[in-house]
């Protein structure tokens, strides 16, 4: 397996439509390196599965300093698949990382395909969705929550299909009255159900966190993913059969992807967002 950006050669050539879009620049830069010291990280093999957060623990995500592993993967006793990745996003705040969130899902599919070109084909949303994305009346925050994005991407073992179902902090477990500044400044997640293109009737649902604080000079943006479960009325769920195991290329290849592609969107966000921002 590649953990290295495709070359810009690979890219699928984008219609006459997308070319005529004024974010199709993006498309066509080369992808931005990814972030040199989670790749090393990443490169020294799974972690301790004892260092892992567990879903239910997620409130400690608002405890102040980091966690002793804030960066790998591995394969957690009950056999779900865990992920841990520390981004960082020099120059940006949150106001951008929440219209990013928005932005992206409320126009054409070119929006999620320059976030990483390698690797994201295209998103949908209904049209329910589509109307909140653009209702002014509807805060920011809020419409990256109890939203549903539908879009495939390849993160290193084939294209998937996949439904992201965001849902608001308390229903993710949070303890609300701790859900403040400086512990947090937003959190996007919820759970997905994937299925590969290839293999149809292969789905995988899984547990995505992205906990976005402040650091100085821009905003860090740690995620956490439990692949192998999902949320039901607030509480995480394993989903695996007695004696299943996620095998551990998954959980890795989604680290190195997780990698990738927020180091190319924190290399471009601030530039987008003066040119295309606030408006969604």
């Amino acid at each position: 397996m590649s953990h290295s950006p495709e070359n810009k050669p690979e890219l699928r050539p984008l219609r006459s439509d997308e070319e005529a879009l004024p974010y199709s620049k993006y498309y066509y830069r080369p992808v931005a390196p990814p972030n040199p010291k989670l790749i090393e990280i990443l490169n020294r093999g799974p972690m301790d599965p004892a260092k892992a957060l567990l879903p239910e623990n997620i409130n400690d995500l608002l405890d102040p300093g980091h966690h002793e592993v804030e960066t790998g993967y591995c394969i957690l006793d009950n056999g779900a698949g865990y992920v841990a990745v520390n981004n960082v996003f020099p120059g940006c705040t949150v106001d951008m990382m929440r219209w990013w969130f928005a932005w992206h899902a409320a126009g054409p599919g070119l929006r999620y395909k320059i976030w990483f070109p390698p690797g994201h084909v295209t998103i949908a949303v209904s049209d329910q969705a589509y109307a909140k994305l653009h209702d002014p009346d509807i805060p920011l925050e809020q419409k990256s929550q109890n939203i549903d994005h539908f879009v495939r991407e390849d993160v290193g073992g084939g294209a998937e299909d996949i439904i992201i179902s965001f849902l608001d902090p308390q229903q993710m477990g949070f303890d609300m009255s701790r859900f403040h500044e400086p512990n947090v400044l937003a959190v996007f997640g919820g759970y997905g159900v994937s299925e590969s293109v290839e293999h149809r009737g292969m789905k995988a649902p899984a547990i995505m966190c992205h906990f976005c604080r402040a650091m100085e000079g821009g905003v860090e943006f740690r995620t956490r993913f439990w692949m192998g479960y999902r949320i039901n009325k607030g509480m995480a769920m394993c989903t695996l059969p007695p004696g299943v195991r996620i095998p551990v290329e998954a959980p890795m290849g989604l680290a190195y992807h997780n990698v990738m592609e927020y180091s190319n969107l924190a290399s471009f966000l601030p530039e987008i967002y003066a040119e295309m921002g606030p408006a969604i």
